[in-house]
Parts: C-alpha cells; sequence; structure tokens
C-alpha cells in the first residue's frame, strides 16, 4: 500500500487541525473514538490531520467539503463502508455518516490497522451474493 509517488508533484494541501469539535478529548493530544472507546492520538503519520481510528476505522462527520475544514453541523458517527484507490495508489476509506447519510473519502493513516484494512478490501469476495467469477471479469 504505498502512501506517496515521489513523482506525483500537484500534492493537495491539508490543513492541521485539532480533535475534532464536540470530541472527547483526552490528555496528551487525543481524542476518545465513537465507535471502539479507543484512545486515540492525533498525530498520524502520512497525513496532517487525523480524521478516524485506526483500530476500527470510524470516524466523526466534522468536516463539510474540504478535508480539516470542520465545517460540517452534523457530528454524527461516521462507519468505514468501503475501500477505494486513487490512480497513484493511494488509499482511501469511504465513510457513511449514520445520522444524515452523506458519503465521504479519507485517506488512510499510516497507523491503521493492516487486518481492519485488508478485512474491508477482501469483503467483495466474501458476499455470496455477487459471484466470484463476475468480480474477476472487471
Amino acid at each position: 500500500m504505498p502512501r506517496h509517488n515521489s513523482r506525483h508533484t500537484d500534492r493537495r494541501v491539508q490543513r492541521r487541525k485539532d480533535a475534532p469539535p464536540g470530541a472527547d478529548r483526552r490528555p496528551g493530544g487525543a481524542f476518545r473514538c465513537a465507535g471502539c472507546r479507543l484512545d486515540v492520538p492525533l498525530a498520524a503519520p502520512g497525513t496532517a490531520h487525523r480524521n478516524h481510528c485506526p483500530q476500527c476505522l470510524s470516524s466523526r462527520h466534522v468536516d463539510g467539503r474540504v478535508p480539516g475544514d470542520r465545517a460540517a453541523d452534523c457530528g454524527g458517527r461516521m462507519e468505514a463502508l468501503s475501500l477505494s484507490i486513487r490512480p497513484d495508489g493511494e488509499w482511501l476509506l469511504i465513510h457513511h455518516c449514520l445520522v444524515c447519510g452523506e458519503l465521504s473519502a479519507n485517506r488512510i493513516a499510516g497507523d491503521d490497522s493492516p487486518l481492519a484494512l485488508l478485512r474491508m478490501a477482501v469483503r467483495p469476495l466474501s458476499d455470496s451474493s455477487v459471484p466470484v467469477r463476475a468480480l474477476l471479469a472487471l
């Protein structure tokens, strides 16, 4: 899972932010995950701001259109729904807000659980309603 392609120069600028508004702040620059209740540090390798739990991959709906803007009023819990991959090989988590239903794409962080990411990546293969041959033909 490559995080950065050194040849890719037009990187998107990310804003540095503190914990999401309304988050349960912890000592030492951390917040408590709304999904698994893990104390999550704000610093994350590979990203300028943390927006999801590295263990269960759940998030809070705090960003509007721009990552890091903290402009959303919803504040609902966002469940990791699936994965997407950019043309440069970077992985994105697709989150679904359980309150308002909005979808958003978030970059994975360097300390995200590889097991949780792999489970999500192979989930379509475990769904018996979709023939594996159809997926392999894509």
